[in-house]
């Protein structure tokens, strides 16, 4: 059962600021139209935001970009310049792995690759598949933040808790296998479906309620 305290606030803080995720979520879509460069962007960011925290991630990526060392820096100076993102030798590769395959003359166009799957779950299927760093959190943000992952469940620390509270899972597990995952992503698909509050304005809600701001 939901804890019914817990589902009335989400409800409450929902109708003050639906008007700004709706905002929020228009520009997410509007990167989509901004082409392989910006979705780029929004891939370093998902790449540096494992254990790190997501303004200092996005900071970082803005720092690079207009120093124009995120689309032609070599590993090691990316590196140098990440000081403030965790385990940033391991991040700044890869960085430029990903620069290697999306970025570069002549490389797989980021846009035509998504654009070739029929939904969110299979575009992100193949992400994890083949961009080193990322996992399904990390895809699954990616996608949100192109306009791209209305259905996806971006399960960091702060949902899970807010989950477990809710009475949507019993417990914040101390890991999180693939199966473990999308068995906690049905369950959140469906705590939406009923409370009536969409998912990528669920998460949202759920990132505003902890940290009192609605980010990316």
């Amino acid at each position: 059962m939901y804890d019914e305290e817990k589902v009335k606030g989400l409800k409450s803080d929902y109708i003050k600021i639906r008007s700004d995720i709706d905002e929020r979520l228009k520009e997410f879509e509007r990167v989509w139209d901004e082409g392989d460069e910006r979705l780029f962007r929004e891939l370093c960011f998902c790449i540096f935001t494992p254990q790190s925290k997501a303004k200092v991630c996005w900071d970082t990526v803005k720092e690079l970009d207009g120093r124009d060392q995120l689309l032609s820096a070599e590993e090691e100076e990316i590196a140098k310049e990440i000081k403030r993102v965790r385990f940033r030798f391991n991040k700044a590769g890869y960085l430029v792995e990903a620069r290697e395959k999306f970025a570069e003359k002549d490389c797989v166009s980021l846009k035509e690759m998504i654009d070739s799957f029929s939904n969110g779950k299979e575009a992100r299927g193949w992400i994890v598949d083949n961009v080193k760093g990322l996992g399904l959190k990390e895809a699954s943000h990616f996608l949100r933040n192109i306009g791209k992952g209305d259905e996806l469940a971006i399960l960091d620390r702060h949902i899970l808790k807010n989950l477990n509270e809710a009475g949507v899972i019993e417990e914040v597990p101390k890991s999180l296998t693939e199966k473990r995952y999308k068995d906690i992503e049905k369950k959140m698909k469906r705590f939406s479906k009923e409370i009536g509050i969409p998912m990528n304005h669920l998460d949202l809600l759920l990132w505003y309620r902890e940290t009192g701001e609605i980010f990316k």
